[in-house]
């Protein structure tokens, strides 16, 4: 299988406070990682430095073997990472239709993708609509959509499921999983919710105080191990 993502030994700190310790993590193509462990172990913090948002001290992000980790952000959208953040930060007075035409930024095309409506029928329902007025449910699915239109190759999924109802969790789920096989890219999503991440997940790793402490494969995976991970 061909390394789409590889960190290594990498270190995040906030001021004097070492939040990521050496973590080193591998994403294959077209493979789904859950990236998993509590509030405050340093999940978020890790996808914002992988995208670029926070600054990393040592240690090395390759995308494709091309060494990404002194590049702003907008350099690693364009070497083909995408990155929803936690809490979606779609634009609220955008319309729908104006939101994912803003995902198209660095493609040559600005015309948003069959396949976005198709999978999401309710944006193509909505795409007159506000983004503010959509649910949470709706705002996570046209965040998603809002990615993929540049069809990144390494997409960062950060806490999907925060705030948004069970039903809609499960279809957010299918859907992620018939965009992978279409489009063919890894995802990396940092989750707390087990059954989400059971739902999508290849292979599972679970961050503790900054470091990764477990790695499963959806083979051989204990749940039972990994809920103790996520329960205080």
């Amino acid at each position: 299988m061909m390394e789409v993502l590889k960190v290594t030994d990498l270190d995040v700190s906030y001021g004097e406070s070492k939040i990521i310790n050496s973590v080193s993590l591998t994403l294959f193509d077209n493979e789904s990682v859950a990236l998993m462990g509590r509030n405050g172990m340093g999940k978020t913090t890790l996808i914002k430095a992988l995208i670029g948002l926070l600054p990393s001290q040592s240690g090395s992000i390759c995308i494709n073997s091309v060494e990404i980790s002194q590049l702003p952000s907008h350099k690693r959208v364009e070497a083909g990472m995408g990155y929803v953040p936690q809490g979606r930060m779609i634009f609220p007075y955008l319309t729908v239709e104006e939101n994912l035409l803003a995902g198209l930024e660095a493609v040559e095309e600005k015309v948003v993708p069959d396949f976005v409506y198709e999978v999401f029928p309710v944006l193509k329902e909505m795409r007159n609509r506000r983004g503010g007025n959509l649910s949470g449910g709706q705002q996570q699915q046209l965040a998603i959509g809002r990615t993929l239109v540049s069809r990144p190759k390494v997409f960062l999924l950060d806490e999907p499921t925060e705030g948004i109802q069970p039903s809609i969790i499960k279809d957010i789920a299918q859907t992620l999983n018939v965009l992978k096989g279409e489009l063919g890219f890894s995802l990396l999503v940092a989750e707390q919710a087990l059954s989400f991440a059971l739902e999508v997940a290849d292979r599972f790793a679970i961050i503790e105080r900054g470091q990764i402490v477990h790695e499963a494969t959806r083979a051989d995976v204990d749940e039972a191990e990994i809920r103790s991970y996520l329960t205080i």
